[in-house]
């Protein structure tokens, strides 16, 4: 039986939001609540169940919701059997409590229009392309109902009656850290949402984070690989797992931009997609991201022990008062004419000014 009254096809359409790189904590369930999974449908099997793969089992429950729908939102981790994920092959057997979760609460009230300034770089009647601040919550979530960029986007439409906010078949067809800044793209119809969500998901988007991380990278440029998954010691963090049962699979490439002696501005590109993947990856080779309090940046991690030098980071840490992360550009298809669309956004300011504040300090000139 099922436990929840939200439309199938509506849950299985939001999974798409969930199938991207840096997006899952902080955007989506709040500060203090991060990455905490909430149940939208249970289902518990029969007594006379006979063995079935779960993806056929959920198809057969739940009414306009495709095959292929179902085996992404496994792929994603958000079906789980008697509490733990499983693969689309899983065979349901009697008593198995199935259920769907994602990494947000329904939502409890109704979505507010907020005049929140927007800066788009890009819109037609398909899609908009928007470039986000640091420290602007994506989807309203547990503790963030309000202030969001998705309450801006209500504003923005308001006199559009072809575009319902609260409709997931259409909106943000990806996300990114509440304190991350960076392009994202907005589908504009339930269209345009699905051909964006097949490219995220398959990986055809073109996307570059720049980043500032403690250290100098050895060698400056390569390949992170190690799965990325909850972390058994602090659940509000991710952590890299040897490979095997543990996590999901997970590539970074970066490059070094420039080093700054006791620091470097890099370039990573994400050959898959998971939670706090760059933040993880450059923690777990010994390069946190300047100022990531999740993940030990926000302490002097490289330099000498001089009250002075103490004193230039923490104003570091005042210019830029986030982990050092943004998303720098973003191609894709576009979903109606078919043309390739590339957009950049400089590195904001706060970075900036940090970046240049090291460069002083490096060459002596701070």
């Amino acid at each position: 039986m099922a436990l929840n009254n939200q439309s199938n096809e509506d849950l299985i359409d939001d999974i798409d939001d969930i199938l991207d790189e840096e997006s899952v904590a902080d955007d989506t369930c709040g500060d203090g609540a991060e990455a905490e999974l909430y149940e939208h449908f249970r289902f518990v099997a029969e007594k006379g169940q006979t063995l079935l793969r779960v993806d056929k089992f959920l198809v057969s429950h739940m009414q306009k919701s495709s095959r292929n729908r179902i085996q992404q939102a496994a792929e994603a981790g958000c079906i789980l059997v008697n509490g733990k994920p499983v693969k689309s092959n899983y065979r349901v057997k009697p008593g198995d409590v199935v259920t769907i979760v994602m990494d947000r609460p329904r939502y409890e009230c109704e979505i507010i229009a907020e005049d929140i300034p927007l800066d788009i770089v890009y819109e037609d009647d398909h899609l908009l392309v928007v470039n986000k601040p640091p420290g602007l919550v994506v989807h309203p979530g547990h503790g963030n109902y309000h202030g969001t960029l998705v309450n801006a986007l209500a504003y923005h439409f308001r006199n559009d009656s072809r575009f319902d906010v609260s409709d997931p078949r259409m909106g943000l067809v990806h996300r990114i850290d509440k304190d991350t800044s960076g392009l994202l793209v907005v589908a504009k119809t339930p269209d345009a949402k699905t051909h964006l969500g097949k490219q995220f998901f398959n990986k055809t988007t073109k996307r570059e984070y720049v980043a500032v991380v403690w250290g100098c990278p050895d060698p400056a440029a390569g390949r992170i690989e190690g799965n990325i998954g909850r972390s058994l010691r602090d659940r509000l963090q991710m952590a890299v797992f040897p490979d095997g049962d543990m996590g999901k699979h997970a590539v970074t490439h970066y490059e070094t931009i420039e080093q700054l002696g006791y620091v470097s501005v890099v370039k990573c590109v994400l050959e898959t997609g998971r939670t706090h993947q760059i933040r993880v990856h450059m923690k777990h080779i010994g390069h946190p991201l300047l100022n990531d309090a999740r993940y030990g940046g926000d302490k002097i991690l490289r330099g000498n022990t001089s009250s002075s030098y103490a004193r230039f980071v923490e104003n570091c840490f005042a210019i830029c008062s986030r982990q050092a992360l943004h998303a720098r550009t973003l191609g894709f298809v576009h979903p109606a004419t078919g043309k390739e669309m590339f957009f950049e956004s400089p590195v904001p300011e706060d970075m900036t000014a940090m970046i240049e504040k090291w460069r002083n300090y490096n060459t002596g000139s701070n």
